[in-house]
């Protein structure tokens, strides 16, 4: 596999914590909690004025893959990659993230949201996209639609999905991992709550491999 292969780059993860991290003070005590947990990918979102911070300090423990979500722009791509993303993430399909992504040698995993979509990836030569926002498009029978007339796609669903729907989505062959950020919310952040962030984390990784 290359090095612009998601599923090289996850090496197995199935499980992906999407997280909002509003100050870059809480990044060490999560990354912590997060490989406590078994954890071994997670996606720093560029939502906050810290995110770059936060993906540095967590890019920089050892013990994850850290890669960059909600990237709109290709200067906001190589931030993320002089942070120590080791994967990109966006919301939608833009042929300029896209290209910078490439030019950097990293994965880029573009949101997608109907088999036009789709399509247009898979014509950039992706085959890997995140199908999102998952759960409102339709969730798991939406996802079985547009893998059946593209069994080239893998699938990384997010948004929406929860600790019950995690293992539906997982046991579809086209998806490599899934997305979700109820593992590590801000509010479990704002709280400090980091040992309930480690049981979330373990639950959702030792199911995922069941």
């Amino acid at each position: 596999m290359s090095d612009t292969d998601l599923a090289s780059v996850l090496d197995g993860a199935r499980v992906m914590p999407v997280l909002t991290v509003p100050s870059a003070a809480t990044a060490g005590p999560l990354a912590d909690a997060l490989a406590a947990g078994d954890a071994r990918c997670a996606e720093v979102t560029f939502r906050t004025p810290d995110a770059e911070r936060v993906l540095k300090t967590m890019a920089a423990h050892g013990g994850l893959t850290v890669g960059a979500g909600t990237v709109l722009t290709p200067e906001q791509a190589e931030r993320a990659v002089a942070a120590g993303a080791r994967f990109v993430v966006s919301p939608g399909f833009d042929e300029a993230v896209v290209a910078k992504c490439r030019e950097l040698r990293v994965p880029v995993v573009p949101g997608i949201a109907s088999a036009t979509e789709l399509m247009r990836a898979l014509r950039a030569g992706l085959d890997t996209v995140k199908l999102f926002p998952a759960e409102p498009l339709g969730g798991i029978p939406m996802l079985r639609a547009l893998a059946a007339p593209f069994p080239q796609a893998r699938f990384v669903p997010t948004g929406g999905i929860d600790a019950p729907r995690l293992a539906g989505y997982l046991t579809h062959p086209a998806v490599l991992a899934v997305g979700g950020s109820w593992m590590a919310t801000p509010a479990h952040l704002e709280r400090g709550d980091y040992e309930e962030i480690r049981r979330l984390t373990a639950e959702a990784v030792h199911g995922s491999a069941t």
